[in-house]
């Protein structure tokens, strides 16, 4: 079984030496954050989740939540841990300061939450969800629940859910059913049944704060008639008709209950105006969406541990080129060139994204505190473009990680003891909730893309023709050129497309998950020549650290001559166009 130790080093590489975090931050007006801050940071939160989180991931999948009689309870440690979370002040980091909150910009504590991730995903599942709340609260609500709630979730004392589907509503949200009647004290009444609830009910707090759509007795059909109501579990320690039903048997996050809400004349509050509701929830779904692909990441970081602990551990067979541990019976693994091909496969691919999402939290941060308005708008439209990336791409990415785990250790990776097929279990679901990587894609491409005619891709590809301008290492030019190539393929893919779908609404679907990837490997591919280039100075410069700054070349360049050629499978799929998915019958798939 793996215990979860935190890459303190990467982070560092990534947070100062790559994105200059610092001096970043010094000029969006926050010099008060600075690296000695972060590093404290950094470790303090290793050693909460090496000590306190990491044993969590195993029994919550072992032991998992138990219901009666409504009422959810999950593994004692679960509730021990969760109380020391919010005792040591890990909760409001990101909060604001009015609420209780630290006011941290997100580059401060984005590898706070990968490490919480990584460590438990399914624990850190209920935090999660209640600061994406907290951000739905602080924007949208009114004063009065600003002042009742947001105190409490901020610091941990409560949690809180995001209630969208229902059992005839999926991504279809259009075709919700949960009503909310209006109360002559200005409250609402809440009924209907709300499914797939992550921490719907449980007994780590008194107190849960659910965010439900649902609609007025007034509201038109489709999206347009949704409003967002906070409907507690309890007001002033009283049942408020809110009940877990049950929870699910699920292929893996054991240790989160995901529960069947059931909502009876529930009283509750409207966040935001009637019909916004919409428009509210996806302040706290683009939160989420992040955070699911830092639950990607944080599940390959795993798997790269895993696989690479045991590809130096095992002793199977000898190298091709003659013994290496002669003194033992047989050598490591890692001298196969099939097993360091997966290790290093690992390496590039948890690594590079790492530098992707971190650089999207940091755009975030420029949208919050940047002085001038041009400067916040150009971020924000960047962070719209970034973010169905990130939730697609590094989930994606967790399923062919933590399959490659389990592929290094053979037999030993199939079973249940060693605990890396719970990575590979576990690591599905992030392809599913909070909009599944096809939906991810569909509003890439139709909203992020063609939406403003391609205008969020040229400013992504100005960004990257920074990093390209001036002199580079003769030995990354040929990657400098391979990203120059990608970004030139990318807007050329993108003209296709928008071509195509003012003829057929099909072509859209039918290219979007191949243009998602492909712009994905892409940027990832210019995540790595920024790395390239700060390790390649490194060595340059006699750094005391050689093999780590060599590690990370050697993962570039797998990453440039193994794995950035998958954009042209991805090229050719979008190429292929609608007419390689015709329309079709059941009789077409007979046995």
């Amino acid at each position: 079984m793996y215990e979860y130790r935190a890459p303190r080093r990467d982070f560092q590489f990534v947070i100062h030496e790559v994105l200059e975090a610092e001096r970043v931050l010094a000029g969006l007006g926050r010099a008060d954050v600075n690296r000695e801050l972060i590093d404290g940071i950094l470790e303090e939160a290793a050693r909460f989740t090496e000590t306190v989180t990491s044993p969590l991931n195993w029994q919550g999948d072992w032991e998992g939540p138990t219901v009666a009689d409504g009422a959810v309870s999950v593994p004692p440690a679960f509730k021990a841990a969760y109380q020391q979370y919010c005792r040591d002040g890990w909760a409001g980091m990101a909060a604001d300061t009015e609420f209780g909150g630290q006011g941290l910009p997100a580059l401060a504590h984005i590898a706070v939450g990968e490490m919480l991730c990584g460590s438990a995903m399914a624990w850190r599942m209920a935090s999660g969800l209640s600061e994406g709340a907290v951000l739905a609260i602080s924007r949208h609500g009114s004063d009065a629940l600003k002042t009742r709630y947001l105190e409490k979730i901020v610091t941990g004392e409560w949690t809180a859910t995001m209630c969208l589907t229902e059992p005839q509503a999926g991504t279809d949200l259009g075709i919700l059913r949960t009503r909310a009647t209006p109360a002559a004290d200005g409250s609402f009444a809440v009924s209907g049944t709300k499914i797939f609830i992550s921490w719907g009910d449980h007994d780590m707090v008194e107190n849960i704060v659910h965010l439900v759509l649902a609609r007025l007795p007034d509201a038109v059909p489709g999206t347009k008639g949704l409003s967002l109501f906070l409907v507690p579990k309890r007001i002033e320690g009283k049942a408020n008709g809110v009940r877990c039903e049950s929870i699910e048997h699920k292929m893996g996050i054991h240790g989160s209950p995901t529960c069947v809400m059931s909502f009876a004349d529930a009283k509750g509050w409207i966040v935001g105006s009637p019909g916004g509701g919409l428009a509210c929830m996806f302040t706290m779904m683009n939160h989420a969406r992040l955070g699911v692909g830092l639950q990607g990441l944080g599940l390959s970081e795993r798997a790269l541990q895993a696989g690479v602990s045991y590809a130096f551990e095992r002793l199977q067979g000898r190298s091709a080129r003659g013994p290496v541990a002669r003194e033992k019976n047989a050598d490591p693994i890692i001298v196969h060139p099939d097993v360091r091909r997966m290790v290093l496969t690992l390496k590039a691919l948890t690594e590079g994204q790492r530098l992707l999402a971190y650089y999207t939290y940091l755009l975030e941060d420029t949208e919050h505190f940047a002085a001038s308005q041009e400067e916040r708008d150009h971020a924000k439209e960047l962070v719209a473009l970034l973010v169905p990336i990130v939730k697609s791409l590094l989930t994606d990415t967790a399923m062919e990680t933590t399959s490659l785990a389990v592929q290094v250790h053979g037999g030993a990776g199939f079973i249940r003891e060693t605990g890396a097929e719970q990575f590979l279990r576990d690591a599905k679901i992030s392809c599913i909730y909070e909009g599944t990587n096809g939906i991810q894609a569909l509003d890439f491409l139709g909203r992020k893309v063609l939406g403003n005619g391609g205008a969020s891709v040229k400013l992504l590809a100005a960004e990257i023709a920074k990093s390209l301008a001036g002199d580079l290492p003769e030995a990354l030019q040929p990657w400098a050129l391979a990203v120059k190539a990608g970004v030139e393929e990318w807007a050329a893919l993108t003209r296709l497309v928008g071509e195509r779908v003012q003829k057929d609404p099909e072509e859209l679907g039918a290219a979007a998950v191949d243009y998602l990837n492909f712009a994905g490997y892409v940027v990832v591919g210019w995540c790595w020549l920024r790395m390239a280039r700060v390790a390649t100075a490194a060595l340059a410069g006699g750094s005391a650290e050689k093999a780590f700054y060599e590690g990370k070349l050697a993962a570039a360049r797998l990453y440039f001559e193994r794995l950035l050629p998958r954009t042209q499978t991805f090229a050719a799929a979008v190429r292929a166009g609608a007419a390689t998915l015709p329309t079709l019958t059941r009789e077409h798939f007979a046995a």
